[in-house]
């Protein structure tokens, strides 16, 4: 059975009633453009929802991922869950959200293909559709229209033998793309290179500003360690902290 092609809708309970979507939330750069992409292609997301694993390589508060959540205005479904429980609570979750004609789920994976079987089947299994508006675009144009649609987004972990801890903090620009592509890395952090976590644009209704932070090393990760931020509203958002 071919699952990639056996995920699809359910039918709804009530004629003309659409179809809700979970998004995969992990406060980061693709799952952020990811979502946007599907509301603009008019789904209408539930929730975000974030499963919080003790190995999180991006190395955030959970708060700071409800804070995200809070910026756009969309309900957010936080779990603890530990790795080997994954599949398990994934599912669940799902099963538990059909109550609010959730029937499909949104997922920021660009081009692995170990990632896109799993959510293949599990969405199969589950009778789910699964929306991936940024597979198979080439990494780069992914990444320039993300900041040209006026997204923000601070590097906030990566691999120690592959991105130097200067940039640990920074915010992601067309430098920082150079400096991966001079490398050989994918500009996108698609195989674990590198993790963001986004502090603005479209899509919230403020700006993450951080203040005070440092970077920490850890398992062969520099990670960013945010210790204070401000919430910069909309309207004030050319002020930078």
């Amino acid at each position: 059975m071919n699952t990639r092609n056996a995920a699809k809708h359910l039918d709804m309970e009530k004629p003309g009633v659409a179809a809700r979507y979970l998004a995969s939330w992990s406060g980061g750069k693709d799952s952020c453009y990811a979502t946007y992409l599907a509301l603009q292609q008019g789904l209408d997301i539930a929730h975000l929802v974030h499963f919080n694993r003790p190995m999180n390589l991006h190395g955030m508060n959970p708060a700071m991922i409800r804070l995200q959540a809070e910026l756009a205005g969309i309900p957010f479904l936080q779990k603890n869950v530990r790795s080997e429980d994954f599949e398990r609570e994934f599912k669940k979750t799902v099963i538990d959200a059909r109550a609010e004609r959730v029937r499909g789920m949104v997922f920021g994976d660009i081009y692995l293909e170990p990632h896109r079987e799993w959510i293949d089947r599990v969405s199969a299994e589950l009778g789910i559709t699964a929306a991936l508006p940024l597979w198979g675009v080439p990494t780069e144009k992914i990444l320039t229209d993300f900041l040209a649609a006026g997204f923000e987004t601070i590097i906030v972990s990566g691999q120690q033998d592959r991105i130097e801890k200067k940039w640990i903090g920074r915010t992601m620009d067309t430098e920082f793309m150079d400096y991966l592509k001079a490398r050989n890395l994918d500009v996108c952090g698609e195989n674990g290179e590198f993790h963001t976590f986004v502090t603005a644009g479209p899509l919230f209704k403020g700006r993450i500003s951080v203040t005070k932070q440092d970077v920490v090393s850890r398992d062969g990760f520099w990670f960013l360690d945010i210790q204070q931020h401000t919430v910069v509203p909309e309207h004030d958002r050319s002020v930078r902290g």
